[in-house]
């Protein structure tokens, strides 16, 4: 048995037939990073363990005995990260950081969160968002919109640590700075990137129509499309009113909103653009969001799609980790119980945190294990890991 936690990584590294250089990209850390720690020479503080422990599609208690969990750091870094954002429109002290090392740091905040490793933005977000604002604030001239691009970009990371831990109230904050930052840049494509951050507030609060109205009003402010950045950011924006749409029970402008966002898909490769994922196999996924969300009367459309597709590699974990929730809640209303955990198993490998901390994963596994009379030692183990028993 492995009695080191490198020892652990290189034998699930190697299960998965993975290269050390495997791991480091699918981590994001450094290949001197994962050779220490198999070694034995190096050892991975918590975020970097959850970002391996993600590549390996496991659990980091499974490399770590002693791990305390994501949910307990993400949790504990919240109260900072409030902090951070308390009086975001007054200058406070200055930054730390000199700005091409924000820079680089914000882009890699922005990668951990289209890899959905929620825990490393948790334990990097408050200072990040602190330096951004305070950037922002010393900024002039032509600067300033850079600067505030910087804040719209960390907010955001920071917005999926609250949103999806469901600290909703401070997510809405985050989405407020996003929106003051957004008018700062002058720029159509970002602000229209935050109207589309700005649907979490509405799907939280489960206002609906609300959100489908604020979002259509958005669509109808921006200029027409001129180039890939600002096409893309229009389908987006198409994409995620469809669902919110559907979730209001509005078939016809679910359908419409995404039959544009389909046709702009069409003039565009599969990208992140504004860091947002838009293209064709985007607007598929969505398309299942979509027919779940209309309810068991769309389901098939769903179930069709997920039958002769599946996301590739090239869309980031925490889409992918999404495409396979949505699809198992179509299989268990369609009476697939044994499909649908399939599907939580798959969405698991894509991102698990991103599962760990999403509802509807813990309502199916719940509604699985009711189903299941004998029930499976797998599908026992998968309920204790997602924390419904």
């Amino acid at each position: 048995m492995a009695d080191h936690i490198g020892q652990r990584i290189a034998a699930r590294r190697r299960a998965r037939r993975m290269t050390q250089a495997d791991l480091a990209r699918e981590a994001h850390v450094s290949l001197s990073m994962i050779k220490g720690c198999e070694r034995g020479v190096r050892t991975p503080g918590p975020s970097t363990l959850e970002a391996i422990a993600a590549a390996l599609s496991v659990d980091a208690s499974l490399l770590d005995l002693a791990y305390i969990g994501t949910a307990h750091r993400i949790r504990a870094a919240l109260p900072a990260l409030s902090a951070s954002i308390a009086a975001y429109e007054l200058p406070l002290d200055p930054p730390q950081r000199p700005l091409p090392q924000l820079q680089a740091d914000i882009r890699d905040a922005v990668a951990w969160r289209l890899a959905a490793q929620y825990g490393r933005i948790a334990a990097k977000a408050p200072e990040l968002v602190a330096d951004a604002l305070a950037h922002l604030h010393a900024a002039t001239g032509t600067s300033k919109a850079d600067a505030a691009r910087l804040v719209v970009a960390v907010a955001r990371a920071a917005d999926a640590v609250a949103y999806k831990s469901g600290a909703h109230d401070l997510s809405a904050r985050l989405i407020d700075v996003m929106r003051w930052a957004a008018v700062h840049t002058g720029d159509p494509d970002t602000c229209a990137t935050v109207a589309y951050v700005r649907a979490e507030t509405f799907l939280a609060a489960q206002a609906h129509r609300a959100g489908q109205l604020v979002l259509e009003r958005a669509l109808d402010t921006m200029p027409a499309p001129i180039g890939k950045r600002s096409t893309a950011t229009r389908g987006a924006l198409h994409m995620r009113t469809a669902v919110v749409a559907a979730r209001a029970g509005d078939a016809n402008a679910a359908y419409g909103h995404l039959r544009e966002a389909r046709t702009l898909a069409e003039t565009l490769p599969e990208g992140i653009y504004l860091g947002t994922a838009f293209g064709p196999a985007s607007v598929s996924i969505h398309e299942v969001a979509l027919s779940v969300s209309l309810g068991r009367d769309h389901i098939g459309r769903a179930l069709e799609i997920a039958r002769h597709w599946t996301p590739g590699d090239d869309i980031p974990a925490e889409r992918r980790s999404g495409f396979w929730i949505e699809v198992a809640r179509a299989q268990l209303w369609s009476g697939s119980p044994d499909d649908a955990f399939e599907s939580l198993k798959a969405a698991r490998k894509h991102a698990p945190q991103h599962v760990r901390e999403h509802p509807w994963a813990r309502e199916d596994v719940e509604k699985i294990r009711r189903l299941k009379r004998s029930d499976a030692e797998s599908l026992t183990s998968y309920a204790e890991w997602i924390g419904v028993v």
